[in-house]
């Protein structure tokens, strides 16, 4: 059931492909005017050619928007290597994009919200936020740093009605991780690990943020909402070949 999202004006950064994309498919099946802030180009008729990296880029891209109602900061990269190869290019790109972009994404929007008392934000954080995931250590400092951002921003921006959470997606279906899917014996260890036997999908994350974002949340603010089958909430999996077996990209109990 599609939350109803009629007369809203929402934007989605990074929206091009993978949990974006199903972001941007989620408020627009819910009646949403959906605008795609990307790199890259999309069908849609509101996909526009946007750096979030460029603030002035940014800005123009708002200007165009006008007053948002949502705004879904998804964009997003990641570099793996061990934490000696990771060079400061490596550390101030994706710091550019996963943590200062966000930060300048809010500011623009919020600068649009504040006069008319009211919106939703929803950052795409991660699990990483809150553990250390190996290779990944520029990552996982700008996924974590973003709790802070979260965090100050919601008490803030509350005295304007407007509210900012945070999604955690675990280990998703995309492009950066179809070697992992596409691999059944990586698959079958790392799913070990999660309560609900499998990775997740871009929709399963698309439907927490889209809820976060809607009025069903209304008295939601400052929350960070893990999308990870549980992975969080264990230090180790259920899943042994004793009482389970691994099948068709998920375990199951015999």
């Amino acid at each position: 059931m599609a939350i109803d999202f009629s007369g809203k004006t929402a934007v989605v950064t990074g929206g091009a492909n993978g949990i974006g994309a199903a972001i941007a498919a989620t408020l627009t099946a819910g009646g949403a005017n959906v605008w795609i802030f990307d790199r890259e180009i999309t069908d849609s008729p509101r996909s526009l050619q946007i750096d979030v990296t460029n603030r002035y880029n940014l800005e123009w891209g708002f200007d165009q928007v006008g007053t948002p109602d949502i705004v879904m900061i998804n964009a997003g990269m990641v570099i793996v290597k061990p934490l000696w190869d990771t060079s400061r290019d490596d550390w101030d790109r994706t710091l550019a994009l996963n943590l200062t972009a966000a930060f300048e994404t809010v500011q623009a929007a919020i600068a649009r919200m504040k006069p008319k008392r009211s919106g939703a934000i929803v950052i795409t954080a991660s699990t990483n936020s809150f553990d250390g995931e190996e290779n990944l250590i520029a990552y996982n400092a700008s996924k974590a740093a973003l709790i802070g951002l979260l965090h100050t921003a919601a008490g803030e921006l509350g005295p304007y009605g407007i509210r900012i959470n945070a999604v955690c997606p675990g280990m998703i279906r995309t492009r950066l991780t179809r070697g992992l899917f596409d691999d059944p014996a990586a698959a079958r260890e790392y799913f070990r690990q999660i309560p609900l036997g499998r990775g997740g999908e871009p929709a399963e994350v698309a439907q927490a943020a889209a809820f976060l974002a809607s009025d069903l949340a209304s008295f939601t603010t400052g929350s960070t909402l893990f999308v990870d089958g549980g992975q969080m909430a264990t230090k180790f999996g259920p899943w042994r070949e004793e009482i389970a077996h691994f099948e068709n990209d998920h375990w199951s109990l015999r």
